[in-house]
């Protein structure tokens, strides 16, 4: 495990370290201010390679990322966070991108789970509409980036409703022939990755395989529950419960577009994100909500006992009544 760096460390003489936002095998993200720009707060992902590689296959390895992350620094999409600089320090590479303020969607989830209710189909489907958004906008560049790490940790929601997909360390360039390496050197989220990026760059992966992600995640975030694993669902088919089964107030239609989304083979997917997208909005009518109006909307929404409870006294009630016509 990489040593984190300490609070109030400066790295190039720009960026003052606060606090870790993240952790994992190959580094971590930080948290910074900005010492040229007043007011200005970023996330700084610090990237470090596996010592125990040859050292030309970590060379090789750097050299990827920067390549990557001079594509990455010319994006520029609003749900998004901006590359603004990419450096090195001595074994380390370092990614600098807009810290992006909020609440995860992964968190959203679990506090409505833990008031026994779920999250808003509608809302889920207002974070899916520009979640689409941005995938659209990745995989037509040329070359077509994949993010390949989609899950409800890596959606942020901004105060003013904003999603914003971060945290680009999965990151794959598709160039026509060239096999690339993936800067961290891992195959994204178990839970929400496809058959076929577990074969790691040697396998054969494109935009389906981010759409494989995208609906593995529409299911955690509208059952408070995960999918079973790709893994899990080829040896048995049956393990991946219909999303309706779990929360009986998800439209039929949501349900059908998510359940396509994560076929297994990815021929069986929707070609592009587009094209999901039809099959899981269509013509629903979308609206943005800050976090407050959706903090309070799961606040005010029933818990299921709660349902149970009316269902059960309404129930009650018109049985007396009838009895009492009756008699």
């Amino acid at each position: 495990m990489p040593v984190p760096l300490k609070t109030g460390e400066i790295l190039r003489g720009r960026y003052r370290i606060r606090r870790i936002i993240g952790q994992g095998g190959m580094g971590s993200i930080y948290l910074a201010d900005d010492l040229r720009l007043e007011g200005r707060q970023t996330a700084v992902k610090e990237v470090e390679y596996d010592k125990t590689l040859p050292p030309n296959l970590i060379q090789e390895t750097r050299d990827q990322f920067f390549r990557e992350a001079t594509i990455l620094a010319r994006l520029d999409h609003p749900n998004l966070p901006k590359v603004s600089d990419y450096f090195s320090i001595g074994p380390h590479d370092y990614l600098v991108m807009d810290f992006v303020p909020g609440d995860d969607l992964r968190t959203l989830m679990l506090q409505a789970r833990e008031k026994d209710t779920f999250l808003s189909e509608l809302d889920v489907l207002n974070w899916s509409n520009q979640l689409a958004n941005a995938l659209s906008y990745l995989h037509n560049q040329i070359p077509p980036i994949l993010h390949r790490d989609i899950k409800p940790s890596n959606l942020k929601l901004t105060p003013n409703g904003l999603v914003k997909l971060v945290d680009f360390g999965l990151v794959r360039v598709l160039a026509p022939g060239e096999v690339t390496i993936t800067i961290l050197q891992g195959q994204g989220t178990a839970l929400y990755t496809p058959l076929e990026q577990y074969g790691g760059d040697i396998g054969h992966t494109d935009a389906r395989s981010d759409i494989f992600a995208f609906g593995s995640t529409l299911y955690h975030l509208l059952t408070n529950k995960p999918p079973a694993d790709a893994r899990e669902r080829f040896l048995n088919p049956l393990s991946l419960v219909p999303p309706r089964s779990i929360n009986p107030l998800i439209n039929p239609k949501t349900e059908k577009a998510i359940l396509w989304a994560m076929e297994l083979h990815p021929d069986a997917r929707p070609e592009n994100v587009n094209e999901f997208r039809e099959a899981l909005i269509g013509d629903r009518p979308i609206t943005l909500r800050t976090i407050t109006q959706t903090a309070m909307a799961t606040r005010s929404f029933l818990t299921r006992t709660d349902q149970q409870l009316i269902i059960g006294t309404l129930l009650l009630a018109g049985l007396t009544l009838l009895i009492t016509l009756l008699g």
